[in-house]
């Protein structure tokens, strides 16, 4: 469901449905609770809900932030892949001039035609499925490089540190759709855990005795808001790939500006 919303709704869309959905809904509930128990604002239990609340608000605060900094660190990671792809298709062009001109120029037009191919399929890669011209793409760019025929030594090492390029390439290309393919973003037991400390806080916020109704209302909006944000940051960050917050195809298109005719 959550690689689902990532993929379709947009990032600031999704942040205010959160906001208004949430801050409605619990200002709806504490509407009810308020006019159906008159009693609870007088804050005869209060101290019982403050402790209630000074024990939920800690952990929810705890857990939500240690899932972020986790889902975070996965999009770290998939950034780094990505940029090794990239960076690994630049030395390679870097390398070019050493080259024959014929051996460059077909060295050129198949690493530009497969990272216009690898950047084409990037939105179904983001999922873990590939297209078959990338993956024809790179085969047909080992094909170039197996058929060079190095001159002298100069060339030789040359032709061995790209082939060290096209190597480091192919694995992180081959990581990066790893991790689309099996990452599943954070288990339902996992969402249940989130669901449930927020629905905590938000329950304590709302049977807090408070006599003045509009401080009230004004601290559960307060509390609706924070808790929709949390929310809005796990889910945007459950899939590194996806998302305005995920990694994107620019280090790949990097590698293609540096190989198109400037």
């Amino acid at each position: 469901m959550s690689r689902w919303i990532v993929s379709n709704v947009p990032s600031l869309l999704l942040l205010a449905a959160l906001i208004v959905g949430i801050a409605a809904g619990t200002i709806g509930v504490l509407a009810y609770v308020r006019r159906r128990f008159p009693g609870l604002a007088e804050g005869g239990h209060n101290d019982i809900a403050k402790v209630g609340f000074s024990v939920v608000g800690p952990v929810y605060g705890f857990m939500t932030g240690f899932i972020v900094v986790v889902l975070w660190g996965q999009v770290n990671a998939a950034d780094q892949v990505a940029r090794t792809e990239g960076a690994s298709a630049v030395q390679m062009v870097r390398d070019l001039n050493v080259f024959e001109k014929a051996d460059s120029d077909r060295i050129r037009q198949g690493l530009l035609e497969y990272e216009r191919s690898a950047v084409a399929e990037w939105s179904q890669a983001a999922s873990g499925r590939t297209a078959p011209e990338a993956e024809n793409a790179l085969a047909r760019l080992y094909t170039v490089y197996d058929s060079i025929q190095p001159r002298d030594d100069g060339q030789r090492a040359f032709l061995a540190s790209s082939l060290a390029s096209l190597k480091q390439l192919g694995l992180s290309r081959t990581e990066r759709l790893v991790m689309a393919r099996t990452n599943d973003g954070p288990p339902w037991s996992l969402w249940g855990v989130v669901f449930l400390t927020s629905g905590l806080v938000l329950g304590f916020a709302v049977v807090i005795g408070e006599t003045q109704a509009r401080m009230h209302y004004a601290m559960v909006a307060a509390v609706s808001v924070l808790v929709a944000v949390n929310l809005f940051l796990v889910t945007e960050l459950a899939h590194p790939f996806l998302g305005e917050m995920g990694t994107s195809s620019e280090p790949l298109r990097e590698a293609i500006n540096s190989l198109e005719p400037q």
